[in-house]
């Protein structure tokens, strides 16, 4: 069992900080973003390789590489350009030994109207399937923004897709944000645990623009049930906490999420 953090909110300035905290604070991987391994300018996979060699200088793992695509598009050449991206940030993933590529369903566009999001999404993912089967990764829709928040849409293109290697990323707070009433969500884990690759782990209170977060265990979401139901459907992937509380010069909140986890997975 593996417990790990999001490279979000965390402490450091830079990533080889980060990556010092993370093992001193006794995670064992980490979750990055994109721009951890592709730069502004130089070459991405010479970036990977470098931070490849400071993960295992760390003793750490990477969870997940997050790519941030925007895939709900539908023409053609905006399609094309999403493909080509997602296809480095794979390609990236493997150097850095993510067996997840985590990525957004896409933001709310006048081109792409409500009733065609589970299209355009799914239209995306589908043209990614080839190279994302053939290096063997997992492909982990976030339920993030306006889009995969809900839960119809995003439960709409994991049927549709009906992939072994296409699942959700599971974030526990965002469900809330979104405005789902706190006693819904124990039925929003239950009916998403069957496509769970990856995890952030995630508590707070309120919503949208009431939303504050905390560490694990202090907010109003019953993540204990997010717990139960990725155990009863077999979850063997990453418990990976997220931290959107207020920042200390002890760095705590993190390690209190850790804590949480080790304790309750």
């Amino acid at each position: 069992m593996l417990f790990g953090l999001i490279h979000y909110n965390a402490p450091g300035d830079n990533l080889a900080d980060f990556l010092a905290y993370a093992a001193k604070a006794g995670f064992d991987s980490v979750e990055l973003q994109i721009s951890d391994v592709w730069p502004e300018t130089g070459k991405p996979e010479v970036e990977a390789e470098k931070v490849a060699a400071m993960l295992f200088d760390n003793g750490l793992k990477c969870s997940a590489l997050a790519a941030g695509n925007d895939f709900n598009v539908i023409e053609e050449d905006e399609v094309k350009a999403q493909v080509e991206r997602f296809e480095m940030c794979c390609n990236l993933a493997l150097i850095v030994g993510a067996p997840v590529i985590r990525t957004e369903g896409g933001g709310v566009k006048e081109s792409v109207p409500e009733d065609l999001w589970v299209d355009a999404i799914t239209g995306c993912v589908w043209e990614c399937l080839d190279f994302v089967e053939e290096m063997g990764l997992i492909l982990a829709i976030d339920n993030h923004g306006w889009i995969t928040n809900n839960v119809d849409v995003l439960a709409g293109i994991l049927e549709t897709i009906d992939h072994p290697q296409v699942g959700t990323n599971l974030d526990t707070m965002n469900y809330r944000w979104y405005g789902y009433p706190v006693e819904t969500l124990p039925y929003i884990f239950d009916r998403v645990a069957q496509w769970v690759k990856h995890t952030h782990f995630k508590d707070g209170k309120g919503f949208r623009d009431t939303y504050v977060g905390g560490a694990l265990g202090t907010g109003e979401v019953p993540i204990g049930d997010a717990v139960a139901a990725l155990k009863a459907n077999g979850y063997q992937g990453v418990w990976c906490a997220e931290y959107e509380g207020a920042r200390d010069v002890s760095d705590q909140g993190y390690r209190d999420c850790l804590a949480w986890l080790k304790e309750n997975c």
